[in-house]
């Protein structure tokens, strides 16, 4: 598991909500993010009413979001950069097709991250996404 270089200790936490429906890569991604000093998860959500009432309490800084999300991952996407325009999203699938990639891109999605990545690569695209508006 990666953790924050000392130099990182001085910026502001990002805030993040995991959307993802399987619930036991949505653990293991809540596990892998919490352990970050750098990282705070706000809230998991498994289907999209759940993923858009957080985003819409918290106003996260970066929301993952399942591409094959209950709801539709790109209609979610729309949905929320509608509540939340200064939320980052990353989309976070097991497709790496370019239908579904640009799909996501034109829903407001900055990130492409395919599932089975590092660890290590994972939380790169969280940082890259949340530290370059």
């Amino acid at each position: 598991m990666t953790t924050a270089s000392s130099e990182d200790s001085t910026v502001p936490r990002l805030s993040v909500i995991l959307c993802d429906d399987n619930a036991i890569l949505l653990e293991s991604l809540r596990e892998v993010v919490e352990a970050q000093p750098d990282l705070e998860v706000l809230g998991t959500a498994s289907d999209a009413e759940e993923a858009c009432h957080l985003v819409r309490q918290h106003k996260p800084n970066l929301v993952v979001l399942d591409v094959r999300f209950p709801g539709g991952g790109h209609l979610v996407a729309q949905q929320i950069g509608r509540d939340s325009p200064a939320t980052r999203m990353l989309a976070f699938s097991a497709y790496d097709d370019g239908t579904s990639m640009e799909e996501m891109r034109r829903a407001g999605v900055s990130e492409y991250v395919v599932k089975g990545v590092t660890n290590a690569e994972f939380l790169a695209a969280l940082r890259r996404l949340g530290r370059h508006p």
